[in-house]
């Protein structure tokens, strides 16, 4: 039997379970780059996943606490699909994935953790389900979180020009 080496998930094992809403509590901290936020929206914000399922899972979260779909205002859900279109653009130019799984845990029931709403966008590629995932119970990460994040982070403020320029010229 073979031994894959993946350190850094003992982070995850030993981090102490904070109390609170992290949605809430990150982006007040003003440190995107280490909080791995790579947009932020009048009323969402673009974080990538620290513990992802594949490399550049995303998730897209609403500023403003709320625990259901049904809470959200027109405008917050209006940006909060708005702000998923341009992250799955941002993840076609950067990773150039197959496909994507985009989706809600709504509930504890569904998977939703402490209840702060949030839409995961997972980019998909031909392949990316191999024996590693099904018979070692591993899954395998090919890039480093920092590095995807300056990539991504990278792609979303060279898009979020390119639709401003768009929108200036439109004005004249």
């Amino acid at each position: 039997m073979k031994t894959l080496w993946a350190p850094w998930r003992m982070n995850y094992i030993r981090e102490k379970k904070k109390k609170g809403c992290i949605f809430c509590e990150k982006p007040l901290e003003k440190e995107d780059e280490e909080n791995l936020i790579l947009y932020r929206g009048k009323g969402t914000f673009v974080v990538m996943n620290k513990f992802p399922y594949n490399n550049g899972h995303l998730m897209v979260v609403p500023k403003r606490h709320c625990t259901d779909l049904e809470e959200l205002n027109v405008r917050e859900f209006q940006e909060l699909f708005d702000v998923m279109k341009i992250s799955t653009q941002v993840l076609k130019a950067s990773l150039c994935p197959h496909g994507f799984n985009i989706g809600f845990n709504l509930g504890k029931a569904g998977g939703a953790g402490k209840g702060h709403l949030h839409l995961h966008v997972v980019p998909r590629w031909m392949g990316d389900t191999n024996f590693m995932a099904v018979l070692g119970e591993t899954k395998v990460i090919p890039e480093t979180l920092n590095e995807t994040c300056r990539q991504l982070r990278s792609a979303f403020e060279d898009l979020m020009e390119k639709k401003n320029r768009q929108e200036r010229r439109k004005k004249k």
